[in-house]
């Protein structure tokens, strides 16, 4: 099933266009916190996203700009301000796709089908993972923070690809090893420490401190 992310401010029209696509078997996210699409982007890992211009706190300009540093998902934008310079300025910007309000939703209905299909047929959609701003990609092993890129070791993603799939919740020493060397029985815990704090010293350089918080005697974690 295709998922399908709205970031529209008005209710109204945000909630008749999740109807009229979820009755065509996807499933919709509307964004809730305008401070903070990004995020809700990642949680939700949609396959097309439907973006309209005029935002609360920022434009739909930005929130293109931010989803394309981490992600190739398809992008519509969608507005009344469907002038010459907003139509060219939405496609530089990294817009598939402009639908000028007011619209028909099977016309939208149709393009959000039609993009889907030519997205998707042929390519596996990024899977992203998200905790406190910062975005795993594992089809890359890449971390994204406030607009800046991380290239990962192999061992460095594995640990955080562990650690963000677990948020909130403690991931033992033991279980890390093995992910890590399949096995903890031959392993200096020290290795581990090691690579801990390398990959302490690479995030606090892409501007992440106390990112990953230690429970001692236990294991790792990352907040929610």
């Amino acid at each position: 099933m295709h998922r399908v992310f709205i970031v529209e401010d008005d209710t109204v029209i945000a909630e008749a266009i999740s109807r009229h696509i979820s009755a065509w078997g996807c499933s919709v996210h509307c964004a809730v916190s305008f401070e903070n699409v990004l995020s809700e982007f990642a949680d939700f890992d949609p396959h097309l996203v439907l973006m309209d211009i005029s935002l609360p706190f920022f434009n739909g300009y930005h929130w293109c700009s931010e989803i394309r540093r981490i992600s190739k998902v398809p992008i519509i934008f969608i507005s009344s301000a469907s002038d010459n310079m907003n139509i060219v300025m939405a496609v530089n910007m990294g817009g598939d796709d402009f639908i000028a309000k007011p619209f028909d939703l099977d016309v939208l209905t149709a393009k959000v089908q039609a993009l889907l299909r030519r997205a998707y047929d042929f390519s596996v959609p990024a899977k992203l993972l998200e905790s406190g701003g910062a975005v795993l990609n594992i089809s890359d092993a890449t971390l994204t923070f406030d607009g800046r890129k991380t290239e990962l070791t192999k061992n460095e993603f594995k640990i955080l690809q562990m650690l963000f799939e677990n948020k909130g919740g403690i991931v033992t020493r033991d279980e890390i090893m093995t992910r890590l060397w399949e096995s903890d029985s031959f392993v200096d815990e020290n290795t581990l420490t090691v690579n801990i704090t390398r990959l302490r010293r690479k995030l606090y350089d892409a501007g992440l401190s106390n990112f990953i918080l230690t429970k001692k005697g236990i294991g790792y974690m990352v907040g929610e």
